[in-house]
């Protein structure tokens, strides 16, 4: 439901013409506005509050409840004035909105049932069980352009040079330069797969270089390496319980599919077409 920009003037207006309706006599049927003889009921004022955004749920209740009276009988006022007028997008458009609305609550109702703290904890232990552990590299670098280079200074750190002091005064990695050329933790698939491999190849305490990438010459240094720790379960909350609903909508859905008569007769259509908006302008 759009609000209009004379939302809260209508609400204002609107005060003194509403009296409270007791809690005890008041249903979703009891009508609180008849236009041209259709009814709007205090139901459809709950169902139109439900879909506001939270910045209207929270003003005053007298000024919400006038306002949304208004904005449907608004709306009943609107819509009479089209009769019988709907073009053919309008016919289409409803019963598609229609279609995404009712599925929505039917799919709602699956994934509330489907998406419990059990069943994403068990997700959760499975995806645990099933982990193959992974090895993370702690590693420091020096880049220069040239291969040359890179023997040089090899050379220099052969002699005793620091690492870190060498990288901060010549390495072209500016970033991580300042911290002595150091990248802190990576895993497999997080550098270019020349300088991967000569980290998977290092034991800790190793220097290895040249190694050449499109980034140029590289010296590693090798700190350590440990086996990656295990992202706990409020780490992958979202991702589990995304898991977890879509394959419940899709076992809900498969039966029903596979049960149901589809029938697609307009198989050769020319998917083009559904791009002529004048089919559906009258």
């Amino acid at each position: 439901m759009k609000i209009s920009n004379g939302f809260l003037t209508a609400c204002a207006l609107l005060l003194s013409l509403q009296g409270p309706v007791r809690a005890q006599e008041a249903s979703a049927d009891t009508v609180i506005a008849t236009v041209n003889g259709v009814t709007i009921t205090l139901g459809n004022v709950i169902v139109l509050r439900q879909s506001l955004p939270e910045q209207y749920q929270s003003l005053p209740d007298d000024v919400l409840y006038n306002g949304l009276v208004e904005q449907l009988v608004q709306q009943v006022v609107l819509e009479q004035t089209l009769g019988d007028k709907l073009t053919r997008r309008d016919q289409l458009r409803i019963e598609n909105d229609r279609r995404n609305y009712l599925s929505g609550v039917v799919l709602q109702d699956v994934v509330t049932k489907a998406v419990t703290e059990e069943a994403v904890k068990a997700a959760y232990d499975a995806r645990v069980k099933s982990a193959t552990p992974v090895t993370e590299y702690n590693a420091a670098h020096i880049l220069v352009a040239t291969e040359d280079e890179a023997k040089s200074l090899k050379a220099d750190l052969d002699g005793g040079a620091d690492f870190a002091v060498l990288a901060a005064a010549q390495s072209t990695d500016t970033g991580s330069a300042v911290n002595g050329g150091d990248l802190g933790w990576f895993g497999p698939g997080m550098m270019v797969k020349p300088f991967e491999d000569a980290v998977i190849a290092m034991k800790p305490g190793e220097v290895a270089g040249p190694i050449q990438t499109q980034f140029g010459w590289h010296l590693i240094k090798l700190k350590e390496t440990r086996v990656a720790p295990q992202p706990t379960l409020e780490d992958l909350r979202d991702e589990l319980a995304g898991e977890v609903e879509q394959k419940a909508i899709a076992d809900f859905l498969k039966p029903l599919t596979d049960a149901a008569k589809i029938e697609k007769p307009a198989t050769t259509l020319d998917p083009a077409l559904m791009r002529k908006d004048d089919l559906v302008a009258n």
